[in-house]
């Protein structure tokens, strides 16, 4: 996979967990998404003009990140860490992938 289209690929699953709050995915990509969003959520909470540009250019979604600095890192505010949460569903059908839930806690 080249690098571009994994950075690309890891910003539209973050995007999508920041959304929605859950997602259904491989536990692969669960693994490698998560420190993009938790990394996210920590810029969210420090709110200064810095992280809120790093987010807009990390998430390439200027709604998402309106989201995140307004209503999702205040909600984590007295939290130090662990914004996520990996629950496991078992194996996918067609190629026995295992697959999760991705969820913010």
């Amino acid at each position: 996979m080249q690098p571009d289209h994994r950075r690309q690929m890891l910003a539209n699953l973050a995007c999508s967990v920041l959304e929605h709050g859950r997602i259904k995915t491989t536990e692969a990509r669960a693994k490698e998404v998560r420190p993009v969003v938790e990394k996210m959520i920590t810029m969210g909470k420090a709110g200064d003009l810095n992280s809120r540009r790093t987010a807009i250019s990390q998430l390439r979604n200027k709604k998402i990140s309106y989201k995140l600095f307004n209503e999702i890192a205040p909600r984590y505010a007295d939290r130090p860490g662990g914004y996520t949460r990996i629950t496991h569903l078992g194996p996918r059908l067609g190629d026995a992938a295992e697959m999760v839930y991705l969820e913010l806690v």
